[in-house]
């Protein structure tokens, strides 16, 4: 069988994509490309659903556990690596399913990115030693002096991006908006797109409840106190920011009580999942699903132009 692109199951979280992604795996004999931000950083394992090791054993995963959680990871680093294992999985003949719900690296993948500069650590290394002795505040007063769009845009909490927007300036001498208004290399391979959209949205609530509390039960708690042991991890890290691990860090620094951790974890992952709606509202040539359908998956695959 000739593979001539690439499927995509994506949708909010708690929707189910990961389990519909496996059983079309497991039907197609397929490997799965994993685009979620923080499954890529090891030791994160609960509160990112992370699949098991016999379940990837079971069926190839990619992108997977590939950095420390000190070590940031960018949308650009996943577009360049999920193109190299997309190419590595068809030259074995076999089908790139490509899950998750970080709709920036999907997009990313899909429409390109800015032909920016690589990341340079002694100008990273200087951004943060003049945000640790004056404040990202001042940081963002600099970018809104050199790139008051990106300014905008970028709030002073927002620490990756506002350093990644001061850097590039510095870097090229030209602001990070006129770099994105430059033509961007759209995904070299065809992407078929799935989402998983439930119609019903207090049923999906009521699973981002159920699903956090499991992650409770697992040991959620212990996971994150033992990151906490890392004296080099710091909550501005991208890694410590994903939705859960952000409320979960203010708990074992004993910041907050149990049940204000527990209420604003669920909160905040109620708001990421309207905030994926809204991505996927937008989607172009985006095939719908009211849940995880396999048979349904299958028949919009078996009809598309990705399987030679």
């Amino acid at each position: 069988m000739k593979i001539n692109g690439a499927l995509v199951i994506t949708g909010p979280t708690a929707s189910g994509k990961s389990a519909l992604a496996l059983n079309l795996a497991r039907e197609l004999g397929a490997e799965i490309v994993s685009a979620d931000s923080a499954q890529v950083y090891r030791g994160m394992d609960i509160g990112t659903a992370k699949p098991d090791l016999a379940t990837q054993a079971d069926v190839p995963h990619h992108l997977i556990d590939i950095r420390g959680p000190t070590d940031p990871y960018s949308a650009a680093d996943f577009r360049s690596q999920a193109i190299q294992v997309v190419s590595d999985i068809q030259s074995r003949g076999r089908l790139p399913i490509i899950t998750g719900g970080t709709m920036l690296y999907l997009k990313a993948l899909k429409e390109g990115l800015a032909d920016l500069p690589e990341a340079d650590e002694a100008m990273r290394l200087d951004i943060s030693e003049t945000a640790d002795k004056e404040g990202w505040e001042v940081l963002h007063e600099e970018l809104q002096r050199v790139d008051p769009i990106a300014a905008e845009r970028i709030r002073p909490s927002d620490t990756q991006r506002l350093q990644r927007a001061i850097e590039v300036f510095r870097l090229t001498g030209v602001p990070l908006t006129e770099h994105h208004l430059k033509p961007m290399v759209r995904c070299p391979f065809p992407l078929l797109e799935i989402a998983i959209l439930p119609p019903d949205r207090s049923e999906l609530h009521k699973e981002i409840a159920n699903r956090f509390d499991v992650m409770l039960e697992m040991g959620f708690v212990e996971e994150v106190r033992t990151l906490l042991e890392n004296p080099a991890l710091k909550a501005d890290l991208p890694a410590l920011r994903a939705v859960g691990y952000r409320q979960m860090w203010r708990y074992v620094n004993g910041e907050t009580i149990f049940d204000e951790m527990r209420e604003t974890a669920i909160a905040a992952t109620r708001q990421l999942a309207k905030r994926q709606f809204t991505w996927l509202r937008s989607w172009q040539d985006l095939h719908c699903l009211g849940k995880p359908d396999t048979a349904r998956a299958l028949k919009i695959l078996t009809t598309s132009t990705i399987l030679g």
